[in-house]
């Protein structure tokens, strides 16, 4: 499967931005989907993933609340509407897709396919 994410920019402290990600070339409900994001001289940590089916959704303690993951998979696509942004969430987001037969998982080291990333900054 192959993964494009879009819909990254600038937006100030307090702020909303959604971005997407597009999927293409498998059959998208197979996969478990996520977004990771990854700033300078940090790790790649774990932002929010949604299962196969949209039923189940799980994010990171540092976004909960303010995030939110969709999913439409007439659409092949997920969504993260991320509101009340903070400089700390500035970073480049990637999303992934899980082709194992987990229902939702959180490591990096399970997701086979990446996307190119996408660049957000929180700056005023």
């Amino acid at each position: 499967v192959q993964l494009q994410a879009s819909g990254g920019g600038l937006v100030q402290p307090g702020g909303s931005l959604t971005i997407s990600c597009e999927a293409s070339g498998d059959t998208f409900e197979r996969y478990v989907m996520a977004w990771f994001r990854e700033a300078p001289g940090k790790d790649r940590e774990f932002v929010a993933g949604v299962s196969r089916n949209a039923g189940v959704t799980t994010y990171a303690d540092s976004v909960k609340g303010r995030f939110r993951i969709s999913r439409d998979n007439d659409k092949n696509e997920i969504g993260l509407q991320m509101t009340r942004l903070r400089t700390q969430d500035s970073a480049v987001y990637y999303c992934a897709a899980d082709s194992g037969a987990r229902i939702l998982t959180s490591r990096s080291d399970d997701y086979d396919y990446w996307g190119q990333g996408t660049l957000v900054t929180v700056s005023s």
